[in-house]
C-alpha cells in the first residue's frame, strides 16, 4: 500500500477515510446542480410565455428534442473524459476542470436567453464528461489494498448522489416555481461553484492519489488462460472506418434532431425515403453499420467469449427499453404533474403535507450535517479551507430549507371569483368537453358568448380580505391554476405581451370571495424527489435480497425491473382514464408510479455495469463500456423524443393512451427477457 493511501486511512469517519466524505460532498453538490437544473428545463421551455412564471412556450416535442440530445451526450462525453484523465490531467484535475466548466454552464443558463441556454447545455455536457468518470476513479484508487471495504465506500458515495439529487430538485424547483426560473438555475450554479471550491481546497488530504500521471500506466499482464481465450483481435481498417462513420452519424443525429425542429435546419433532409425523415434513415443506416462492426469483432473470438459477449449485448438491448420509460421522469411526467395533477391541498391535508415535507427535508439534512461535523473534527487541521466552504454550503442550505418550510406553513388560500367564457365541444367518443377561457383586461367578448362566473383558489403568503380586488394570471398552459400578480410580475406580463405582439396579456381582475387557512400548492418538482427518497428507503432491502439464497438470475432481475416499471405506468394510465378539459388527476397515482419506477430501477441496477467486467474479455472492456453507455444514451434520447409526444398523443387520443405506450412496451420487453433466461444462462457459461 502506498504512503498516501496509508495516511488517508488514518483519519477515519464512520470507518472510512475522510477523503471518501470529501468526494461524497463533491458528488452531492454536483448532483444537486445537475438534478436541480434537469427538473426545471422542460418545464421552463414549455411554460406559457405570458403567465405567473413565464417560460418560452415551446412545444413539448421541441423541448423533448433538445433535452434528449443533452441527456444523450451526457453518456457519451465521459468516455472521452476518462481517456483524457488517464493520459494527461489525472483524476483530480479532471474533476476540477469539469466542475469549473459546469459552473459556467449553470451561470450561462441563469441568463435565460436562447444563446446562453445552448451555450450552458454544451458546457454542462463537456463538464460532465470530465467530472463523471473520474470522481469514481479516485475512490477506486483510494481503496487499493482495501478491496473488502470498496463496496461499503461506493454505497456511502451513492448516498451522496441521492442526497444531492433530492435536495437539488426540491430547492432549485421550489425557488424556480415560486420566485422565478433564473433563481432556480442560479442556485444550481452557486452550489456547483461551492462544491468545486471545497474539492479544490482538499488537495492536501489526497497526496498523489488521483494526481496527474507521471509516467505511462503499466500494462497489466493477462493470465495465460485469458490470452488463450481472447487471441489477438486488433482493430482492422474496416473496423476503424465503421467506428468513424457510426460516430459521425450518431453525433449528427443528436445535433440535427433539435436543430431541425426548433430552427428548421435539417442536414439530413436529402436522405428522406418514402415519407420517413432523413435523420431517421441515417440513424437506421448507422445502426446497421454498428451491428456489422460489433458482430464482426465478436465473431473473431473463441466460442465461450463470443457467447458471453452476445449475452452482454442482449442485456444492453433491453436496457434501452428500461431507460426510454424510466426517463419520462425528466420530460412527460414533469408536464403531467404540472398540467394534469391536482397539486392543491387544503385544511388537514395541507397540514399533514407540511409536517411530512418538513420531516422529509429536515431529518436527512440533520444526518448529513452530522457527517460534516465528524469530517470537520478529523480533517480541519489538514484541509481547513474545504471544511469552511462546506460549512457555508450547509448554512445556506439550512436557510433555504427554513425559508421554504416557513413559507409553506404561512401560506393562506383565497377563493377568488372571475369571469370566463364557457365553450362546449365533443370528443371523439361524443362526450361533452367544457372549457373555460378567462376574460382578461384585453379580451374582446363577442356577442352571444356564454360568460360565467368562475371560482379558483390562489395560495399566497400575503394578506387580503374579502371584497379586495386582485390581479391574477394563469400558472399553467391549461389555465386551471392561477397566482397573484404583484407589481413586478404585472410589468413582466405586460412587457411579454407587447414583445410577443399578443392581444391578450392574460391579466385577470378577480374579487376575493373567501379567506381559508392552511392551503398549499405542491411544486411540480416535488414529485421528482420521490425517486431519490424511495431509493434511500428501499436500497438496503434489495441489497439483502441480492445477497440471500433467493438472489434471482440476471435475466430475472431485468424482467422484474421492466415489468415493475410497466406497472407504474399502468397505474397512471388507469388513473388518467377519462380525464379531459379542466379535470385533474389525484396525486396519489403519480406518487405510486414513482414508487414502482424506483422498485424497477432497484431490480435492474445491479445487473448493468457489473456484467461488463464479468462477461467481457479485458481487451474488449473499453469498447463494451462504450456500448453500455451508448445503450443508456439511446434510451435517454428515445425517452425525451417519445415524452415530447405527450401533447400530440393526448390531443389525438387521450392521456391514458400515452401512458399505455409505456405500460405495454416495457412489459413486453420484460416478458421477452424472462423467456430468454435459459438462452442467456447458456450463453453466459456459468457467469452469475
Amino acid at each position: 500500500m502506498n504512503t498516501d493511501i496509508e495516511n488517508l486511512f488514518k483519519d477515519k469517519v464512520l470507518g472510512h477515510p475522510g477523503g471518501l466524505f470529501v468526494l461524497f460532498f463533491t458528488e452531492m453538490w454536483e448532483r444537486f446542480s445537475f438534478y436541480g437544473m434537469r427538473v426545471l428545463l422542460v418545464n421552463f421551455l414549455t411554460m406559457a410565455a405570458i403567465g405567473y412564471n413565464p417560460g418560452w412556450e415551446w412545444s413539448a416535442e421541441n423541448a423533448g428534442a433538445l433535452f434528449g440530445t443533452y441527456a444523450m451526450l451526457l453518456y457519451i462525453t465521459p468516455i472521452l473524459g476518462g481517456i483524457i484523465a488517464d493520459k494527461l490531467t489525472g483524476y483530480r484535475w479532471a474533476v476540477i476542470i469539469g466542475a469549473i466548466i459546469m459552473t459556467l454552464g449553470h451561470a450561462s443558463m441563469a441568463l435565460e436567453t436562447e444563446l446562453s441556454l445552448y451555450v450552458g447545455l454544451a458546457l454542462l455536457v463537456i463538464g460532465t464528461g470530465f467530472f463523471k468518470p473520474n470522481i469514481t476513479s479516485i475512490i477506486s484508487e483510494m481503496y487499493k489494498g482495501n478491496e473488502e471495504k470498496k463496496d461499503g465506500a461506493y454505497t456511502i458515495f451513492y448516498m451522496g448522489v441521492n442526497a444531492g439529487a433530492f435536495f437539488g430538485m426540491m430547492l432549485c424547483g421550489y425557488l424556480a416555481e415560486k420566485i422565478g426560473w433564473s433563481y432556480g438555475f442560479g442556485l444550481a450554479g452557486i452550489f456547483m461553484f461551492l462544491g468545486t471550491l471545497q474539492f479544490w481546497f482538499s488537495g492536501n488530504l489526497f497526496g498523489k492519489i488521483g494526481a496527474k500521471p507521471e509516467k505511462p500506466q503499466e500494462v497489466i499482464q493477462e493470465s495465460e488462460q485469458d490470452a488463450e481465450v481472447e487471441k489477438q483481435n486488433p482493430f482492422t481498417i474496416l473496423d476503424k472506418v465503421l467506428i468513424v462513420l457510426c460516430s459521425a452519424i450518431g453525433l449528427g443525429y443528436a445535433i440535427n434532431d433539435p436543430m431541425s425542429k426548433i430552427a428548421g435546419l435539417d442536414i439530413f433532409s436529402a436522405f428522406e425515403i418514402g415519407g420517413l425523415e432523413g435523420q431517421y434513415v441515417a440513424v437506421l443506416f448507422g445502426l446497421f453499420l454498428f451491428l456489422i462492426l460489433v458482430i464482426g469483432r465478436i465473431l473473431r473470438y473463441t466460442p465461450v467469449v463470443r457467447d458471453r459477449m452476445f449475452a452482454f449485448i442482449i442485456f444492453a438491448f433491453f436496457t434501452v427499453f428500461f431507460w426510454l420509460s424510466f426517463e419520462q421522469g425528466a420530460s412527460s411526467l414533469v408536464l403531467f404533474a404540472r398540467d394534469n395533477v391536482d397539486r392543491a391541498l387544503t385544511g388537514n391535508s395541507a397540514i399533514i403535507y407540511n409536517i411530512v415535507n418538513t420531516l422529509l427535508t429536515v431529518i436527512p439534512l440533520i444526518i448529513i450535517s452530522w457527517v460534516l461535523f465528524l469530517l470537520w473534527k478529523k480533517t480541519f487541521k489538514k484541509i481547513p479551507g474545504s471544511n469552511i466552504v462546506l460549512v457555508i454550503c450547509f448554512l445556506f442550505m439550512w436557510v433555504l430549507v427554513g425559508w421554504m418550510i416557513q413559507r409553506d406553513f404561512n401560506t393562506v388560500a383565497y377563493d377568488v371569483t372571475y369571469q370566463a367564457i364557457e365553450t362546449t365541444s365533443q370528443d371523439e367518443e361524443g362526450n361533452d368537453v367544457v372549457t373555460y377561457k378567462a376574460i382578461s383586461n384585453q379580451t374582446i367578448v363577442q356577442d352571444g358568448a356564454n360568460v360565467v362566473d368562475r371560482k379558483v383558489s390562489i395560495a399566497e403568503p400575503l394578506t387580503f380580505k374579502v371584497g379586495d380586488t386582485v390581479n391574477i394570471i394563469t400558472k399553467n398552459n391549461e389555465e386551471t391554476a392561477f397566482g397573484y400578480l404583484d407589481e413586478s410580475r404585472m410589468e413582466l406580463a405586460t412587457a411579454n405581451a407587447e414583445q410577443l405582439e399578443k392581444d391578450d396579456n392574460r391579466i385577470i381582475r378577480a374579487t376575493v370571495a373567501e379567506v381559508k387557512d392552511n392551503q398549499v400548492e405542491i411544486t411540480v418538482s416535488w414529485f421528482s424527489i420521490l425517486n431519490s427518497f424511495f431509493i434511500i428507503v428501499f436500497a438496503s432491502l434489495f441489497s439483502k435480497w441480492w445477497e440471500s439464497k433467493y438472489n434471482p438470475s440476471a435475466a430475472t432481475k431485468y424482467a422484474l425491473g421492466l415489468i415493475i416499471m410497466a406497472i407504474g405506468f399502468g397505474l397512471l394510465a388507469w388513473g388518467s382514464n377519462g380525464v379531459s378539459g379542466t379535470m385533474k388527476v389525484s396525486m396519489i397515482w403519480l406518487i405510486l408510479a414513482y414508487l414502482f419506477h424506483t422498485l424497477g430501477e432497484l431490480c435492474l441496477s445491479p445487473v448493468g455495469l457489473s456484467y461488463v467486467s464479468k462477461l467481457v474479455p479485458a481487451r474488449m472492456i473499453a469498447l463494451m463500456f462504450g456500448m453500455w453507455y451508448l445503450a443508456i444514451a439511446i434510451g435517454n434520447k428515445l425517452a425525451a423524443v417519445l415524452g415530447g409526444q405527450i401533447e400530440n398523443i393526448t390531443k389525438e387520443y387521450n392521456l391514458s393512451t400515452f401512458f399505455l405506450i409505456f405500460t405495454i412496451v416495457p412489459a413486453v420487453a420484460g416478458i421477452l427477457v424472462f423467456l430468454l433466461n435459459p438462452v442467456l444462462k447458456k450463453l453466459m457459461h456459468g457467469v452469475r
